[in-house]
């Protein structure tokens, strides 16, 4: 399918670009870009008049959970990527938290073939680090990596064996892979459900202290500097956590951090009324935390946005907060929620947020994609940045309903989602 879109702002990071140009696309790549051109426009199958929006590379995510398989009732493949196209992300790497759990080759190639015959943007596979998600025994790395897996992870629960994560961190160094910590300590953490601090006093419930993530953040990262690997700390929640990866990075040492769009917008204070839609992990903390995190984005501490996509049936979420699961559906409110707490606040640049979505964590995992010059592959979001849209179920694309953020009335928005050339998603609706 031969495109050519026209007028728009481009804006791409990778080539330091930001100016009024059109493209186009044809085979799946992009194979022009510059100052409009009458004659690039011929022959094409469809012309899209981008005046007055944003034309940016494909939104990357390099974490979410699809559910698949196993976990079926609360998303599938299919679900999962028709959320990620309709929030304006063109590829999402799929956390190993499944039933069975991806810790092997077969695991990687299933979900690969199961992406390839149901979703619609691209889906990576993060492996797990060890068996069965246990932290006992490590799984078989070399031949995840060598059939597609990008990174590993046994997110959603913390290897508190050092030794063993210090041999993971050299296994994927091997593999030219990186590790994705999810930092907590258990002793710490025991059946805590939110932050503990004042809020937690006030409501009864039991509290993780933000030290759990900070000891284990400062763990993984000596064991990064003793060994020389990669390590990525997934979904930082706390000002400890971002001082740590601040100081270290200053060292020299491989690591980086990610934010998720919940801990930006949202504290403790959100858990007031007992809205299991606020239950997450790591919890949602203090407004110090809040505003540390944004400052580790101001001065580039903190290099990567992710969503950490987590979808629940509605009927586990119904459960009381102390019983009820982890997890904010949060692909199809990423954007505009960022636009929010980090353009408006002005905490970054326009082209700062985009490199955070698009050619960060594609260079941090070796993946395509994260530019638009001329030869890449044509995965492509348009953002209408006027637009504004009250969250709503209607028109939810994602299995899991569970959002704190219905009825915000948030401000830019993805209108055009382009995967390989193709168009996926175009007016805020899913083209079938």
């Amino acid at each position: 399918m031969a495109l050519y879109i026209k007028k728009g702002r481009v804006i791409d990071p990778a080539n330091e670009i930001d100016e009024i140009r059109d493209l186009k696309i044809d085979n799946g790549k992009i194979v022009a870009s510059g100052l409009a051109v009458a004659e690039e426009a011929t022959e094409v199958d469809e012309v899209i008049d981008c005046e007055g929006m944003l034309v940016i590379p494909g939104l990357i995510d390099l974490h979410c959970h699809l559910r698949e398989p196993g976990g079926e009732a609360k998303e599938t493949i299919a679900s999962g990527t028709r959320a990620a196209a309709r929030g304006g992300f063109t590829a999402v790497s799929a956390m190993a938290n499944t039933a069975p759990v991806c810790d092997s080759q077969s695991g990687v190639e299933f979900l690969l073939k199961r992406a390839a015959e149901t979703g619609i943007v691209r889906v990576y596979p993060i492996g797990a680090i060890t068996k069965g998600l246990k932290g006992q025994e490590l799984a078989e790395m070399a031949d995840m990596a060598t059939c597609g897996a990008i990174a590993f992870s046994d997110d959603g629960k913390t290897l508190s064996r050092s030794d063993l994560m210090r041999q993971a961190l050299q296994y994927a160094q091997m593999c030219q892979r990186l590790i994705i910590c999810h930092c907590e300590d258990d002793d710490l953490v025991h059946d805590g459900v939110m932050h503990e601090g004042y809020w937690s006093t006030i409501l009864g419930l039991k509290g993780i202290p933000a030290v759990a993530e900070d000891i284990i953040v400062a763990r993984d990262i000596q064991l990064a500097e003793d060994t020389g690997s990669a390590v990525h700390i997934a979904h930082v929640s706390t000002a400890g956590a971002v001082e740590l990866i601040r100081q270290a990075r200053a060292r020299g040492v491989n690591v980086t951090g990610e934010v998720c769009p919940h801990h930006l917008a949202l504290t403790d204070s959100a858990v007031e009324g007992y809205n299991s839609s606020t239950k997450v992990n790591p919890p949602l903390r203090t407004e110090k935390d809040r505003q540390a995190l944004k400052e580790g984005l101001r001065d580039g501490t903190l290099t990567i946005l992710a969503t950490d996509h987590a979808p629940h049936t509605t009927e586990e979420k119904a459960r009381e907060y102390a019983y009820a699961p982890f997890g904010i559906s949060g692909l199809e409110t990423a954007w505009p929620l960022y636009w929010r707490e980090l353009i408006e606040e002005k905490v970054m640049t326009i082209s700062e947020m985009v490199a955070s979505l698009t050619i960060h964590p594609a260079k941090r995992c070796n993946l395509p994609g994260g530019t638009l010059s001329v030869g890449a592959p044509a995965d492509i979001t348009v953002i209408d940045p006027n637009m504004e849209e009250n969250v709503s179920l209607e028109g939810w694309e994602s299995q899991g309903k569970n959002t704190p953020f219905l009825g915000w009335t948030l401000r830019s928005w993805p209108i055009c989602t382009i995967v390989n050339g193709q168009i996926v998603m175009k007016d805020r609706k899913i083209v079938d």
